[in-house]
């Protein structure tokens, strides 16, 4: 058995890295790409002897997140500036040494945080703070050069991912959608034959995957995200925004119905541990929800309005409102009104603004 287990689980980490491997190749590409390029910028154009930091910046800007490349290319600058400011004048003050560096370090880190938080900000601040303290008196000279690299990598960086390697905004999102929704979906399949089969193991299972698959739905979020940036950004991606606006907005209800949804699976648990009767409408309701988990992800993808999505979400609601009516154990009706709220949060994922979509529940739970 431990054997099998650990099998298993390799498995299914080979099977995750592969994913994982699939949506950030792309960085990987771009980064290269634009190391490279502001290297040559900054040595062989603007003829800058010590090119360093030019493909470090433009490392940084791409490799520190996929989305707010903008907005961090920004503050990586404004960290060099600040740390190039604090640091010059602390060493005029105080001179250099190992407690004078450890102290500059601590003022450029200080006025960052103080300035924006943690981040790219504060990070290049106190970067640029130990080269001013350690390095100042051999190579003087050091700030401009330092400053135009980073302007050199920043730009670069956003130039590459805007403009010469751009991702396919889409296929990525489709890409990781569809193993997060399918992992969502059939999950929901999954407690809703644990439920009709009264089998408590089976429930712990799926709540014990769902904790462990959290992450899927985080990473979904963080692409919708990113290919929106392009899409915004990019003048070769921008026929897509209105696809990838819809999309992230159905992220960001997906992600709130898939926490709710684990409080389900919990609650499940506890009905079918209190041997509480389940009548056959109530698994049936749970099944329907994940099925328009599916539809609504391919509605979303074929660029259709997901009306399909919305029916499905509806009839769970009736269904469970039949069961309701029903002998029912008191988890039951928890699970009853936990799944009126996933279904409130789906049809926010299509698109129905709030007032409605509560109204349409509250129709479909009392039969209407």
């Amino acid at each position: 058995m431990v054997p099998g287990r650990l099998g298993n689980r390799f498995r299914a980490a080979g099977h995750s890295g592969y994913r994982r491997l699939r949506t950030y190749l792309i960085v990987a590409v771009q980064a290269g790409l634009a190391a490279a390029l502001s290297w040559v910028v900054a040595r062989e154009v603007l003829g800058n002897p010590d090119s360093t930091f030019a493909p470090a910046a433009a490392v940084g800007v791409i490799a520190a997140a996929l989305g707010n490349r903008a907005r961090r290319t920004v503050e990586l600058v404004v960290g060099v500036l600040l740390g190039i400011a604090v640091g010059d004048v602390l060493v005029l003050l105080l001179g250099t040494g190992a407690w004078q560096t450890g102290v500059i370090v601590f003022l450029a880190i200080t006025v960052a945080a103080t300035v924006r938080g943690p981040g790219a900000l504060t990070t290049q601040a106190g970067g640029t703070a130990v080269l001013i303290a350690t390095l100042t008196p051999n190579a003087p000279g050091l700030e401009l050069p330092r400053t135009i690299n980073a302007l050199v990598g920043g730009a670069v960086g956003l130039f590459v991912v805007l403009v010469v390697a751009p991702l396919n905004p889409l296929r990525t999102v489709r890409r990781v959608a569809d193993q997060a929704l399918d992992l969502f979906a059939r999950e929901m399949t999954a407690s809703a034959e644990a439920l009709a089969r009264a089998d408590v193991g089976a429930a712990e299972r799926v709540l014990d995957r769902m904790r462990a698959s959290e992450s899927e739905l985080h990473r979904l979020t963080e692409v919708v995200g990113a290919a929106e940036e392009v899409v915004r950004f990019s003048p070769v991606r921008w026929r897509r925004r209105r696809t990838l606006t819809a999309y992230r907005r159905g992220a960001e209800h997906m992600d709130r119905a898939f926490r709710n949804s684990r409080s389900l699976v919990r609650r499940i648990g506890t009905a079918l541990r209190d041997e509480e009767p389940v009548p056959p409408d109530l698994p049936a309701a749970i099944e329907h929800y994940g099925e328009a988990v599916r539809m609504l992800h391919r509605e979303f993808l074929g660029g259709r309005e997901p009306v399909g999505a919305r029916e499905r979400v509806l009839r769970a609601v009736r269904e469970a409102g039949e069961a309701c009516r029903q002998e029912i154990g008191f988890s039951g009706t928890i699970v009853v009104s936990q799944l009126r709220t996933i279904a409130n949060d789906l049809l926010r994922a299509t698109g129905v603004p709030a007032d409605e979509a509560r109204r349409l529940v509250r129709r479909a739970a009392a039969g209407h």
